[in-house]
């Protein structure tokens, strides 16, 4: 290190400076240098592991040596719960009396429901409603109850709602408590972080498996199913509105003396409320979607004959349940919306006396449609639409599978997509050598995340070659990914033009708004009237799903970008299509990974549940393994959906990271 002496100016006192030490060979600039060339260096040293695999290990499918075989252990293991149900303390004591609660709180919900007859109910749903969010959206309650008698589907829709009213209670308490453990607790939060951050990503069907194994069929086991699935946001949100509370207004508590039980009652829970009711929101939607799906367990209710029908083909009768399940959604996606909305304002005059009233206007109807002895929908007001939809459906079979001139019908669309895309797809990644994949996945994910994710999702994988189970998930990853790149192409230019366009963007909003409250199992019922049965029409219910999501996300990123960027380019004279290419995506890029990573989460969870209709791969093991009672089948597949559900996450969401200096990158 050298020093310079600076002569001194009159009246002035000598300075010292140090010159600056250049960096040495192993010094912080070479770090910086492997952090800039980061992505470079790990494609090179995957080349040379790639070349090192091929000459070491060669080609060939998942090693039968590493493949532990689990059907015995869960078949003795199956067999001990079969057999100790009925005498185990474990069951006697605290299993059975949690099924037997659930039974308990189910029918009496049910028989409340039956008690205010269709009128009650549809005069407490219009009144709450109207109470929460005017009178256009109570006007919309009555519609969609009322659709829900015309179509004769009034005992099933008060069968799932009954089913709804416990999974959600249930859920937003668990998920209450969890959220409150966190947000009070770092300790806690630390720990729950990853188990929310895994059950997130989990498929909806991968849920039914282990509460089939210890419940058996029926509702408890679709109710509890339902409280794990719909749980997690709430735990999520509960916990953010807590740890994001404004620490002036804590502090100021605290200084007034408050104890901690009284700061949370009085300071932290208030001002978490918009999150509260956000969390019950989207508990709500996910138990919903998780109870039509618990239909497969014996859950009833409209879920069930959505399932029956779908087994048979039968898309008239599909559709006559599915279109309840929507309008369920998009009410009490609204209602609570609303009810969220207005958190914060100043109540109105005589707020109690007119829920006082509207409580008296239920009660009266009620009590009304007892005595004239008219609580079950009249028959007479039904209307029977599946017959008239089996004939459009037998039409569009004759007319639009194979009979529209130089296009082709849908079938030929399905079956082109299939050879071309899905066939070779399939093909391809089964022909690549296990530990290629197994490479692939760890350098996609350390390219995007850290050496913890990539190890994550190598581990991921290689346990679903351990529980031999290697080719079905392949096969269902050729759907996931080819479903994923038409959702991203669509969901990208939409979500572009969306944000680029007002007079778009508006139209697009109520189309988004109750493609995103359909659950998942209603978007089997068009594909399957389009386009039959198979890998495609499965692979199309995934894009419809997702695509909402994608849209929204990559919309939301583009409005997003600073003003100021764009203004600049456009006085630099860029058109708008550089702005776009060179300024507006490339500032959106982390809403656009978000994207991506949503996009394949929600495809993957209806790849899944395709295997109803003909999609094949672990889906078809998942619900062969639920129909059949094979456990075994269907818990190793469960747990292959996992494993893969967690891979994908993985490889696609972005994780802040450190350079190799140690300093945020």
């Amino acid at each position: 290190m050298t020093t310079t002496v600076t002569p001194a100016p009159p009246d002035s006192t000598t300075t010292t400076t140090t010159a600056p030490t250049p960096p040495t060979a192993t010094g912080p600039g070479v770090l910086r240098t492997l952090t800039r060339h980061r992505g470079r260096l790990i494609v090179a040293c995957a080349a040379v592991a790639f070349v090192l695999g091929w000459v070491l290990l060669g080609a060939g499918n998942w090693p039968a040596s590493l493949t532990v075989d689990l059907s015995g252990p869960l078949e003795r293991t199956s067999d001990w719960i079969i057999d100790n149900r009925d005498g185990h303390p474990l069951f006697l004591y605290f299993l059975g009396h949690v099924s037997n609660v659930v039974v308990v709180s189910v029918r009496a919900v049910y028989l409340v429901l039956l008690a205010l007859g269709w009128a009650g109910v549809t005069a407490a749903a219009a009144l709450l409603a109207w109470r929460v969010a005017g009178v256009r959206l109570a006007l919309t309650s009555v519609a969609a109850f009322a659709v829900c008698g015309l179509l004769g589907m009034w005992v099933p829709t008060m069968q799932t709602l009954a089913l709804m009213v416990v999974a959600v209670a249930a859920s937003v308490l668990l998920g209450g408590l969890l959220g409150l453990a966190a947000g009070l607790s770092d300790r806690m939060h630390r720990i729950l972080r990853p188990v929310l951050d895994t059950m997130q990503v989990l498929p909806a069907f991968a849920y039914l498996l282990p509460v089939v194994l210890v419940f058996g069929i029926g509702v408890p086991a679709a109710v509890l199913a339902t409280v794990v699935y719909a749980a997690p946001p709430m735990a999520r949100l509960t916990a953010l509105g807590l740890r994001d509370a404004d620490a002036g207004v804590v502090e100021a508590a605290t200084s007034l003396g408050a104890t901690g039980r009284q700061r949370l009652l009085t300071a932290r829970l208030p001002l978490a409320r918009k999150e509260l009711l956000l969390g019950v929101n989207q508990t709500i939607m996910m138990a919903l979607g998780m109870a039509v799906i618990a239909s497969v367990i014996g859950a009833g209710g409209l879920g069930d004959r959505v399932y029956q029908a779908l087994a048979s083909v039968d898309v008239g009768a599909a559709l006559a349940a599915g279109v309840p399940i929507v309008l369920l959604a998009v009410v009490l996606d609204r209602v609570t919306a609303a009810a969220g909305r207005r958190i914060g304002e100043a109540p109105a005059d005589r707020s109690r006396l007119r829920w006082a009233l509207a409580a008296l206007v239920t009660a009266v109807v009620a009590v009304g449609a007892r005595l004239l002895d008219r609580l079950s929908w009249p028959d007479a007001w039904t209307v029977d639409i599946a017959e008239p939809v089996n004939g459009a459906v037998d039409w569009m079979t004759a007319h639009l599978y194979s009979g529209v001139p130089l296009v082709g019908g849908t079938a030929d669309w399905a079956g082109h997509f299939t050879t071309w895309v899905l066939n070779p797809l399939r093909g391809g990644l089964q022909w690549l050598p296990w530990w290629a994949v197994l490479l692939t996945v760890g350098v996609l994910a350390l390219l995007i995340g850290t050496w913890r994710t990539a190890a994550t999702a190598v581990l991921a994988m290689a346990a679903i070659g351990v529980l031999g189970v290697w080719d079905p998930a392949l096969d269902t990853l050729s759907q996931v990914l080819a479903a994923v790149t038409v959702t991203l192409l669509l969901g990208f230019a939409l979500g572009v033009a969306a944000a680029r366009s007002t007079r778009l963007g508006h139209a697009l909003r109520p189309v988004l708004d109750v493609f995103q409250t359909m659950p998942q199992f209603v978007y089997l019922i068009p594909v399957v009237a389009l386009f039959g049965v198979g890998r495609a029409p499965a692979a199309a219910a995934a894009v419809v799903y997702a695509l909402p999501a994608v849209v929204r996300i990559t919309a939301q990123g583009v409005r997003a970008v600073d003003p100021a960027a764009l203004e600049s380019a456009r006085s630099m004279g860029a058109t708008g299509r550089q702005q776009l290419l060179q300024v507006q995506l490339p500032l959106a890029r982390p809403a656009l990974l978000l994207a991506v990573n949503q996009g394949v989460v929600l495809v993957l969870a209806v790849v899944v549940i395709g295997g109803l209709v003909g999609g094949g791969a672990l889906g078809y093991d998942a619900v062969f393994g639920l129909a059949q009672g094979d456990l075994a089948t269907g818990l190793v597949a469960g747990a292959a959906i996992v494993c893969l559900g967690l891979m994908l996450d993985r490889v696609t969401q972005p994780t802040g990271r450190r350079d190799l200096t140690g300093k945020g990158a």
